[in-house]
C-alpha cells in the first residue's frame, strides 16, 4: 500500500517536474547529475521560500521606514507644539511679571498719596482747632460787649433821672459844675456805647464768616477722609487676599509682627485730641481709623517681606516639574530649568541655616524665615551665602546648576511650613498681583 502511494506521488511529480540530467564534461570524461522530481520539488520549494522571505522582509523594512518617518514627523510636530506652549507660558509669565511691577507701582503711589493726604489732614485739623479757638474768643468778646452796652444804658438812664430831679431845684454854682461834669460823662458814655455796638455788630459779622469758613473746612476734611478711606480699602484688600490665598491668617500675622517689631516705620500712634469731657470728635475717630488701616498696611508690608511670595528665578526659565507625585514618589518642590549659572534669589527675608552638599540635593541652601517657614534651593552650581548670614528678599544667594541627583541644569525649590512640604506655587501665585 505504501509503495503504491509512493509510486503515485512519483508519477504526479514526473508530470510536473520531469526527470532531468545535468551533464558535466571534462577533458577526459563526461559525468551527469540526475535531478529526480523529488529533488526538483525541494529545490523549487526552497527557491519559493527564499523569494517569499525576501518579499516579506522587504515589505517589513519598507513599513518600518515609513512608520519611522511618521514617528519622526509626529515627534517634530509634538516638539514644535511643546516649544510653542513653552513660549506661550514664558510670554504669560512675563505679562504676569509686568502686571506685578505695575501693581507694585500702584501700591507705592497709593502710599505716597496717603502720606501727602495725612499731612494735609493734620494741617487742616490744626487750622480747624485754631478757628474754633478764634470763634470762642470772638464770642466771648461779643458777650462782654453786650454786657458793657447794657451797663452803659443803665448808667445813662440813671444819669438822666438825676439830671431831671436837679433841674427842678435851685441850681447853685457847685451844682452847675456837677451838671456839666455829668453831661460830659454822659456824652463819653454814649460814644462808648456806640463804639461797643459797632464792635458787637462787627463781631457778629466776623463770627458768621468764621462759621462759614469752618463749615467749608469741615466739608474739605470730609472729602479728604473719604479719599483716604477709599485708598486704604484699595491698598489693604490685595494684601489681605494675598495672605489668605497662601493659607495664612492675616490677623495672626499682624499680631505676630506687632509683637516682634523693632525699628522705624512700624506701628503708628493714634491721634489724641482733647474732648473737654464731652463726646469724642468724629473727625478724630475717622483719622484714627485711617491710621489704624495705615498701620495694618505697614505691618502687612513687613510680613510680606518675611514670607516667600517672590519667585527665586528672575531670568528666562521653564517649569519642568511641579509639586506632587512623580515616578511613584513624592516630589516636594517645583523645578525651574535654565542655563547653568542662572542667578538664584532669596524669596523672603531670613537666616541661612545650611549652605553645603546634601546627598541627592547636591549643593543646597536652606533659609529659615518667620512664621515657621523654611525655603530650600537645591542642585546649585555655586553658593554666595554662608550659614548664619541674614538675607533679604530679592538678594542673590547662588547660581543654578546640575549637582546631586539631577538629570539637567535646574533649580529644585521647596517651601516647608513647620517642617511639612507645601506647594511653592501657592505663595508665588498669591504674590503675583502684589509683587
Amino acid at each position: 500500500m505504501r509503495s503504491r502511494l509512493t509510486h503515485s506521488i512519483h508519477r504526479f511529480l514526473e508530470r510536473r517536474f520531469p526527470e532531468k540530467r545535468l551533464f558535466l564534461r571534462s577533458d577526459t570524461e563526461t559525468r551527469f547529475i540526475r535531478l529526480k522530481p523529488e529533488t526538483q520539488l525541494v529545490a523549487w520549494t526552497g527557491c519559493i521560500l527564499v523569494v517569499a522571505w525576501t518579499i516579506v522582509a522587504t515589505a517589513i523594512l519598507l513599513m518600518d521606514s515609513i512608520g519611522a518617518g511618521n514617528f519622526r514627523a509626529q515627534a517634530q510636530r509634538d516638539q514644535l507644539t511643546y516649544e510653542q506652549r513653552l513660549n506661550a507660558l514664558s510670554a504669560e509669565r512675563d505679562a504676569r511679571a509686568e502686571e506685578a511691577l505695575a501693581a507694585q507701582e500702584r501700591f507705592n503711589s497709593a502710599l505716597r498719596q496717603i502720606s501727602i493726604m495725612q499731612t494735609e489732614l493734620l494741617a487742616t485739623e490744626e487750622k480747624r482747632r485754631e478757628l474754633e479757638t478764634g470763634l470762642e474768643t470772638v464770642q466771648a468778646t461779643l458777650r462782654n460787649a453786650m454786657r458793657a452796652r447794657e451797663e452803659a444804658r443803665a448808667e445813662v438812664a440813671a444819669l438822666s433821672a438825676g439830671e431831671d430831679e436837679e433841674t427842678g431845684a435851685a441850681i447853685t454854682d457847685e451844682a452847675a459844675g456837677t451838671v456839666n461834669l455829668l453831661a460830659s460823662a454822659l456824652a463819653e458814655t454814649a460814644a462808648e456805647r456806640d463804639q461797643i455796638a459797632a464792635d458787637a455788630e462787627f463781631a457778629v459779622d466776623h463770627a458768621q464768616e468764621l462759621e462759614l469758613e469752618l463749615r467749608l473746612l469741615q466739608e474739605r476734611n470730609d472729602q479728604i477722609f473719604r479719599q483716604l478711606e477709599e485708598a486704604m480699602l484699595v491698598s489693604v484688600e490685595p494684601l489681605d487676599e494675598m495672605f489668605r490665598a497662601a493659607g495664612m491668617n492675616p490677623d495672626n500675622l499682624i499680631n505676630q509682627v506687632r509683637r516682634g517689631y523693632s525699628g522705624t516705620g512700624g506701628p503708628l500712634t493714634p491721634l489724641q485730641f482733647s474732648t473737654r469731657g464731652g463726646e469724642p470728635d468724629p473727625d478724630a475717630l475717622r483719622a484714627n481709623s485711617i491710621l489704624t488701616a495705615m498701620d495694618r498696611i505697614n505691618l502687612y508690608r513687613i510680613a510680606a517681606e518675611k514670607a516667600p511670595f517672590s519667585i527665586p528665578v528672575k531670568s528666562n526659565f521653564r517649569y519642568t516639574s511641579g509639586f506632587g507625585p512623580r515616578w511613584g514618589r513624592m516630589h516636594n518642590g517645583t523645578d525651574f530649568a535654565g542655563p547653568i549659572g542662572t542667578p538664584i534669589y532669596a524669596t523672603a527675608d531670613g537666616v541661612v541655616t545650611h549652605a553645603g552638599w546634601s546627598s541627592g540635593y547636591g549643593r543646597l541652601i536652606k533659609i529659615q524665615h518667620d512664621f515657621g517657614i523654611e525655603t530650600r534651593y537645591a542642585h546649585l552650581n555655586s553658593m554666595d551665602v554662608q550659614v548664619g548670614q541674614r538675607v533679604s528678599r530679592g538678594e542673590r544667594i547662588g547660581a543654578m546648576g546640575n549637582s546631586g541627583r539631577s538629570t539637567g541644569p535646574h533649580l529644585h525649590y521647596e517651601v516647608r511650613v513647620g517642617g511639612t512640604p507645601v506647594n511653592p506655587m501657592i505663595y508665588i501665585r498669591a504674590g503675583q498681583n502684589v509683587f
